[in-house]
């Protein structure tokens, strides 16, 4: 297994690890979920760069390393959503959504097909990291710095998480309808190829 893959492994298997922590009681295992997740998200970055810069690029890992970095993220809303601080519904709409997205890239890519992602899918992958590093950093800081409680009571108020949190799973649906538009013709031909393969084998 390449070095950039041995870091997608590791970033799945540090997500659990992450979950386990956020949702325990102790503030300290709290303190150390955020340095697990800032930890796997670090290896994100790393693996592509490695894998650019190795010429390591597999297509293990074209299927691979994009599943796992919504393996991370909607672990950490499913975790938020688990501990009461998000709307269940919205958690599983960005879920379905990021999950389904990147199964259809990864599968055409290893068709040999490229989808097309645009600066709207940034934004989206930007506003929901930007979420999650805020809430992590609320729910550990409150009680770690007691005088920094008023900025942070703001971004655990419950209305503020609720339209938060509301307006990423708009954008995130938002931006998946419009990659499926985008990318229509070319997810139908991969499954048409795959289909045609299949047939004749």
């Amino acid at each position: 297994m390449t070095v950039p893959n041995q870091l997608t492994v590791l970033r799945i298997l540090l997500t659990p690890i992450f979950v386990v922590l956020l949702i325990s009681e102790r503030l300290v295992l709290k303190q150390v979920s955020v340095l697990v997740f800032a930890l796997a998200a670090l290896t994100d970055w790393y693996d592509g760069w490695v894998a650019r810069k190795l010429g390591k690029v597999s297509r293990w890992g074209i299927f691979l390393d994009p599943l796992a970095d919504k393996i991370l993220t909607s672990a950490a809303f499913i975790a938020f959503a688990w501990l009461g601080l998000v709307a269940w519904w919205m958690v599983w709409a960005i879920v379905v959504r990021d999950i389904s997205i990147t199964l259809l890239r990864s599968f055409s890519e290893l068709r040999g097909r490229t989808l097309r992602t645009n600066y709207s899918a940034k934004v989206k992958t930007f506003s929901q990291m930007l979420f999650i590093y805020a809430v992590l950093l609320a729910l550990v800081l409150k009680q770690s710095v007691p005088e920094l409680l008023p900025a942070f009571k703001t971004i655990l108020d419950t209305s503020v998480l609720y339209y938060s949190m509301l307006l990423v799973t708009i954008l995130t649906l938002g931006t998946g309808i419009q990659y499926l538009i985008e990318n229509y013709k070319v997810i139908y031909s991969s499954f048409r190829a795959f289909s045609g393969r299949t047939q004749s084998e």
